[in-house]
Parts: structure tokens; C-alpha cells; sequence
């Protein structure tokens, strides 16, 4: 088990009144295709920090009822994983902050069991039962399992400027940040989805990657991205073009 004192030290943007209101979180989306079909499939993960100043050895779920009422804060690692289309599922899997490390330095990497992710790679999985799905609605997920190892390279990043500044950050003056370091991203490996094999190529992933972090969020939030664009002019593929947009009303 990790020491809690060194997790809540070095808890990212997780700091001051963020540490016991706050989240960090680390998003990817990309395309697979299976390993025998080729039949294209997209797919998501994601990384959800959460209140390490209430974190507890097991994950702390403010939905309950009894939590609810006491007014008991959500702390956690989430590790969510899924993929859209036919079968679609979002599989949610929880860690207490006493089972995480989380390491901001360069590179920084964020682990819990066998679910580990930094700026170049991903690897770890998600089983959810169909009797655990029903039983546990406080995990917010249907129930499937997903494996998954990938290396990351991020090609275009996008800036949005000062809001998300060292300035603005230490002074955590917007209730929600959000940087896309990766609106472009390169994966590489392989995702095991519900028994079956999916390849995940750097040429045809299309890949996404961005980080957002606050005390509450933005509603509504609109997001929209791609890296896969042709030209309606020449019908071929716009090699080096990519678009992101994102809005909402942060406070």
C-alpha cells in the first residue's frame, strides 16, 4: 500500500481548497479495429481524480444515501473505460486514495493496481458483472470488461491561453480548466473489448487526448473534435488538419 501522506502531497492540480473540493482528469478517445474483422470500433479512457483531502483506504461514493445525508464528499480514482456504437458500455472501476500513487514530477504517471497512465503510455482494465452493475448504481456504469495497453505520442497541441496560465492555475480562479494537449494523438497497441481483440494503429487511430481539472463543472459543456477531415474540394484526406471546440460557462 502507498503511503496516503506522499499521495495527497503530490496530488497534481489537487491543491488548497481543490483538495477537498476538486477534480483532475485525464481523457483519451481513439479508434480500434478488430483483429479479425478489421470492423472499426471507437473507444474511450479515462483517468478521474477526485477530493483526495477526504480520501479514505477504500473509495468513499458520495451517491450513497447515508452519505448523501451527512453530507459526505465522493473521494476517489476512477478508471473509466468503454467504447460507443453497437455494445456500447461505459465500465467505471474505483480505487481509495490509499491504493493510488500519483507522481506530478516529469515525467508524471498516475497508478493503481494494474491500471497505470503517463504522457506516453496507458495499460489496465475494467470487469464490471452484470449482478455487480445492478447491485452498486453509485459506480455509474453497465456492466462488459475492457483491457487495454498503448503507448501515446500527442502531435498537436492547443493552447487556450492565459485561463489555463501558471497564474490562473495556483490562484484556481475558474471553477473549471481545460488544456488539449493532445487534439491530435498517435496510439499504438491493443484493447481486449468484451473477449474480443482490437488493433489501435498510430496512421488510423484518430486519437484524442486533453486534461480538465476545477472545483465544479461547466453546464452545459460542448465538445467536438476531430483529426480525421477530407477535403470536399480534392476528396483526399487533410494530412495535417484538425479541429477542436469546446464550450460551456465556467465560472
Amino acid at each position: 500500500m502507498f503511503n496516503k501522506h506522499d499521495i495527497t502531497r503530490n496530488t497534481c492540480q489537487l491543491t488548497g481548497a481543490q483538495a477537498r473540493q476538486g477534480y483532475d482528469w485525464w481523457w483519451h478517445s481513439f479508434t480500434g479495429y478488430d483483429a479479425e474483422t478489421g470492423e472499426a470500433r471507437p473507444f474511450f479512457i479515462e483517468f478521474f481524480l477526485c477530493n483526495p483531502a477526504s480520501g479514505k483506504s477504500e473509495p468513499v461514493f458520495g451517491q450513497l444515501p447515508e452519505n448523501r445525508a451527512g453530507g459526505v464528499k465522493p473521494s476517489y480514482l476512477m478508471v473509466k473505460a468503454g467504447s460507443w456504437g453497437t455494445d456500447a458500455a461505459q465500465l467505471h472501476r474505483f480505487f481509495g486514495w490509499g491504493n493510488i500513487h500519483v507522481d506530478m514530477g516529469c515525467p508524471f504517471s498516475i497508478e493503481a493496481g494494474d491500471c497505470r497512465m503517463g504522457e506516453t503510455f496507458t495499460e489496465g482494465s475494467v470487469c464490471v458483472s452484470n449482478e455487480d452493475s445492478a447491485a452498486h448504481p453509485e459506480w455509474m456504469c453497465q456492466a462488459g470488461e475492457m483491457s487495454w495497453k498503448l503507448s501515446i505520442s500527442k502531435k498537436t497541441a492547443f493552447n487556450v491561453g492565459y485561463g489555463a496560465g501558471k497564474l490562473f492555475r495556483r490562484l484556481q480562479l475558474f471553477e473549471m480548466f481545460w488544456h488539449a494537449e493532445g487534439m491530435a494523438t498517435e496510439y499504438q497497441g491493443h484493447v481486449i473489448w468484451n473477449g474480443r481483440r482490437y488493433v489501435v494503429r498510430p496512421e488510423d487511430c484518430f486519437g484524442y487526448a486533453d486534461k480538465n481539472w476545477g472545483k465544479d463543472f461547466t453546464s452545459p459543456w460542448v465538445w467536438l473534435s476531430s483529426c480525421n477531415l477530407t477535403s470536399e474540394l480534392t476528396g483526399k484526406r487533410l494530412e495535417d488538419s484538425v479541429f477542436d471546440i469546446g464550450g460551456g460557462r465556467p465560472k
